[in-house]
């Protein structure tokens, strides 16, 4: 050993293995697990909604936004928002009660999941078809005006 690696106490293996320590680090940093939802700001614009913050709630869209009989996927709010009849407005999470995937389309009266198709009924959440165990969980989600806020 030199005289420098005794006086600071670092070997070529040491500094090697500490270099090996951080890459892992910074590799495994990258990864991220599969459903989880991402840290984004509920301040984003998605799906061409406005997704302003205004006091205890965030306005999601007009309510002209969203199709009779049909819904929206509001990714970054973790929300999909749906209209089974004329004014009734529902909001579920979109995350799959099967394995967490994210709810990524609303169609044919159902919102969908793409990992092992289930769907779950526009007006109330509950399974239509599994393998999903049960519904989604409900959201609040108010008009005011002519705009739909969650709470």
């Amino acid at each position: 050993m030199s005289t420098a690696e005794e006086n600071t106490g670092t070997t070529r293996r040491g500094a090697f293995g500490l270099t090996a320590v951080a890459g892992v680090g910074a590799v495994l940093s990258g990864c991220s697990v599969y459903g989880a939802s991402s840290n984004s700001s509920a301040e984003e614009t998605t799906s061409g909604g406005s997704a302003a913050k205004g006091g205890a709630a965030t306005v999601l869209a007009k309510t002209a936004d969203i199709p009779v009989g049909g819904g929206k996927v509001f990714e970054a709010e973790g929300v999909v928002v749906t209209q089974p009849t004329k004014g009734d407005f529902q909001a579920f999470s979109t995350i799959c009660t099967h394995q967490g995937c994210k709810i990524n389309e609303v169609k044919g009266g159902t919102m969908n999941c793409p990992c092992h198709g289930s769907k779950f009924k526009i007006a109330d959440g509950s399974v239509s078809d599994g393998p999903a165990p049960k519904p989604l969980p409900a959201k609040k989600v108010t008009v005011d005006g002519d705009s739909l806020k969650l709470a």
